[in-house]
């Protein structure tokens, strides 16, 4: 009889983790208010599985709300709608039981229930909030997709201004874009099934319209050939001589420059290539060898960048002891730079992306010296560096387009 009481004790302390929260507090003033009942051995029974009948019929009524309505909505294996059923049948259970006085197994029962409609409960909750997530990443993926087309459109003016033929192009672009304005019409009218449906359909046309659009690129590339080539021969000329400074800076120190040599002669040898028929005016042939070794040329061109950070973060090391000499330095550069786009706008260059990249090198510099104020020097220096790379970049653009 006395292990039979420990479980019973055992099982009222578990209610608690049983109930949901929502519910827990609903109940709290009930249950400090109530008043010190006084029993013996022969009623204990009966008065702990009254009280969990209770309880149960809170939680039956507390899931039947949630549940309810969106049972017939759930598939039918749903492990939702399992335990939910599971958890009927045990409240069942414990109430006969507890109606023919077999309070003992009407206590275990009730506590079985309330295992299953917490378990429910809990799937509900995650359903809904992976849903929520679900609907999020459908929305933002909408939402991107706008940029896309606008980046499409532009596309189109321009190569339409070169004579290429963009008519499917064109068809693929409406149709992708109605598409996915569909799914926008969707979500604002919380039909999210519907939603998922129109939202694969909208991706299968974004593949059409990706490899339309890599074709029309692909000849717009060719057409203009001539400046892509010509820009790659001053970029990697400049790249190339900045390699050999940094192999021979390097071996004078003893460090281990095989990776970034082998690079460069892999790189030099297409940039030799190009160059050649570059001279000979097969731009188009130059272009080609390109794309067919780009691989080559990016591997170059981030072990150039990864080099130019290492010189960059010295170099803002050295700068940074005396911070006034440092932002007049930059502020200076910044308005030389921002002279030179002038010339070259008003020359007809298409200078949008160095004019954003010099204005965010600017924002960073405010951010770093407010950090600086603050005392924040390791925050203060990420910013420096991120406006430095900025400004070395609109430098590079300057140089290509002089």
């Amino acid at each position: 009889m006395h292990m039979k009481w420990s479980a019973l004790v055992m099982a009222v302390l578990l209610v608690g983790s049983l109930i949901p929260l929502s519910m827990a507090a609903e109940n709290t003033t009930a249950v400090t208010t109530a008043p010190t009942l006084q029993l013996d051995n022969s009623t204990r029974e009966e008065v702990i599985a009254g009280q969990l009948i209770n309880q149960l019929q809170r939680l039956s009524k507390f899931a039947e709300n949630r549940i309810g309505p969106i049972k017939d909505k759930l598939p039918e294996n749903s492990s939702i709608l399992e335990d939910y059923q599971k958890a009927e049948e045990y409240k069942a259970k414990a109430v006969n039981e507890y109606g023919s006085g077999d309070y003992y197994n009407s206590i275990l029962d009730s506590l079985t229930a309330m295992h299953f409609y917490k378990a429910a409960l809990i799937q509900l909750k995650e359903g809904r909030k992976k849903a929520e997530n679900i609907r999020e990443h459908m929305r933002a993926e909408t939402a991107r997709m706008m940029e896309y087309f606008k980046m499409v459109g532009k596309t189109i003016r321009i190569a339409q201004k070169q004579g290429i033929d963009v008519s499917n192009l064109t068809v693929l672009y409406n149709e992708t874009r109605s598409a996915y304005r569909l799914v926008l019409d969707d979500l604002k009218a919380k039909n999210f099934e519907k939603a998922k449906e129109d939202l694969a359909a909208a991706r299968e046309k974004k593949a059409e319209l990706d490899s339309e659009l890599k074709k029309v690129r692909r000849e717009l590339a060719y057409k203009n050939a001539d400046k892509i080539v010509r820009e790659f021969l001053v970029r990697g000329e400049k790249g190339m001589e900045l390699a050999q400074k940094a192999i021979k800076n390097a071996n004078e120190r003893g460090y281990n420059t095989t990776e970034l040599q082998r690079r460069l002669n892999a790189f030099k040898s297409v940039y030799e290539e190009v160059k050649n028929l570059a001279d000979e005016g097969k731009w188009g042939d130059a272009l080609k060898v390109m794309n067919e070794n780009r691989k080559t040329i990016m591997d170059f061109h981030r072990a150039m960048d990864s080099l130019r950070r290492k010189a960059e973060e010295r170099e803002l090391q050295t700068k940074l002891k005396d911070m006034k000499t440092f932002l007049k330095e930059t502020a200076g550069r910044i308005q030389k730079d921002a002279r030179a786009l002038n010339t070259l706008k008003r020359r007809g260059v298409d200078t949008r992306r160095a004019e954003l990249q010099l204005r965010t090198a600017v924002q960073e510099l405010k951010l770093g010296i407010q950090l600086m104020k603050q005392h924040k020097p390791a925050q203060a220096k990420m910013h420096f560096a991120i406006a430095l790379d900025l400004i070395h970049r609109v430098d590079e653009f300057i140089l290509a387009h002089a």
